[in-house]
């Protein structure tokens, strides 16, 4: 019996006001520019070329990326807190602003595009969003003379560009943390804390090179541009070393992971099942950044212990195993773990899954409750698989919540199913 198709999400009320309100800013910068025509032509040039050029030298962005176009973000940032150039005050404006990043940005997306990896409506409504903010906190006091005034050539002046810029990241991470909210509906919470958390890295370094670029172009005029993009651009060529790096080594997971599929221990897809799943329910439960990770790794690689068995598993289905075999089977996979160079702390969870939930570590407790989800919808339930076999499993997973699953994790999973979750036996 197959499972029935699940209808197509539905875009929730958060995601079409974010994507409402970047469009309705984006035609009302877009139509008034064209209308009344450029303020200071120069200045919009330069910078919607530095945007321009930061976009077409995006990188791939990873699952789990932030920004994979810095120097394109830096130099929005820089143009919405531009208040002179070379000494003499700007009057560009807010909506100008708006309209320039987002020509720019469309400009810079087209061969993204035609190579099928163009950014997505949220990635432009974010940015739309977030540089519309900056230009709304700034560009209105340039224009009243209200910054010059109070402000003017003193010290303050980077001070407050630095205040609004956090001001911005922080405006930036909500708006991002609310989009991943309405498209996955994981706890919010957790997704904000991650955003946070990545404006230490290349969010610190974008907001840094946007306000030395308005400080540069302020001072030295428009010549400021290339010097100050540069060491951006070579942050960004690292980054882009370190992600491939990072690919290789989510690759080599994975094929070690796969080691069991080819020698026939286990069904086909069902580490990459169990990873999937297990990093949604770990979101679901409030688990972040580097405990991700960690979890996605061991959930990959939890069955590796069964290719140390004389004699595979019945369908590699360990959860139908005695509790003692599995808990061998789980040692013996930590062991080769451990001498794969992945840090320990997948070793941990890969090694202690099959305990009992009370001593386990929180990972190990989602890993064991959806292997045996997977094992038992797939194998089980007389080996139907479908709609019939993922509710026996869960039926069976709640029977057991007395000692082998944790009862939150049980009803974590289910929640994550009910928005439409993997489908048991579905190849990953």
């Amino acid at each position: 019996m197959n499972a029935p198709h699940a209808p197509p999400p539905r875009l929730s009320l958060t995601l079409v006001a974010v994507r409402g309100a970047a469009l309705g800013l984006a035609g009302a910068g877009l139509g008034r520019t064209l209308w009344h025509g450029v303020v200071e032509p120069r200045n919009a040039l330069a910078f919607g070329l530095l945007v321009t050029l930061g976009e077409l030298v995006r990188r791939g962005a990873l699952p789990d990326e932030r920004e994979p176009a810095p120097l394109a973000a830096a130099g929005a940032l820089a143009y919405a807190l531009l208040g002179q150039s070379a000494g003499r005050p700007t009057e560009h404006g807010v909506l100008q602003t708006v309209a320039v990043v987002v020509a720019a940005v469309l400009l810079g997306a087209v061969p993204h595009v035609a190579r099928g990896s163009g950014p997505t409506l949220d990635h432009m409504a974010r940015r739309v969003l977030t540089v519309g903010f900056a230009a709304v906190c700034f560009q209105p006091l340039v224009a009243s003379g209200a910054w010059g005034e109070r402000v003017g050539e003193s010290p303050y002046h980077a001070l407050l560009l630095l205040l609004l810029l956090i001001l911005t990241a922080l405006c930036d991470a909500v708006v991002a943390a609310l989009i991943l909210r309405a498209r996955t509906r994981h706890p919010y919470g957790p997704l904000l804390r991650d955003e946070l958390r990545a404006l230490t890295c290349v969010g610190s370094a974008v907001c840094a090179t946007g306000a030395v670029m308005a400080l540069g172009v302020a001072v030295a005029g428009l010549w400021a541009l290339p010097v100050f993009c540069v060491p951006l651009l070579l942050t960004q060529l690292s980054f882009r070393r370190y992600a491939a790096v990072r690919t290789t080594y989510r690759q080599t997971i994975a094929s070690l992971a796969r080691a069991t599929e080819i020698a026939g221990y286990t069904r086909h897809g069902h580490a990459h099942r169990v990873a999937e799943l297990s990093r949604a329910v770990g979101r679901e439960l409030g688990l972040s950044g580097r405990e991700l990770t960690v979890l996605e790794h061991a959930a990959l690689m939890h069955d590796i212990g069964q290719l140390s068995l004389v004699d595979p598993v019945p369908d590699g289905a360990t959860a139908l195993l005695p509790v003692a075999e599995q808990r061998r089977i789980a040692l013996l996979g930590g062991a080769v773990v451990r001498r794969t160079g992945v840090p320990s702390a997948v070793a941990v969870v890969v090694e202690r899954q099959a305990d009992p939930y009370r001593d386990q570590p929180l990972p190990a407790r989602i890993v064991r409750t959806v292997n045996a989800y997977d094992d038992l919808a797939t194998a089980g339930a007389g080996g139907g698989g479908g709609a019939t076999g993922a509710l026996s499993a869960l039926e069976r997973l709640r029977l057991g919540t007395g000692h082998d699953y944790q009862p939150e994790v049980v009803e974590s999973l289910a929640r994550v199913l009910s928005r439409g979750g993997l489908t048991p036996g579905r190849a990953g």
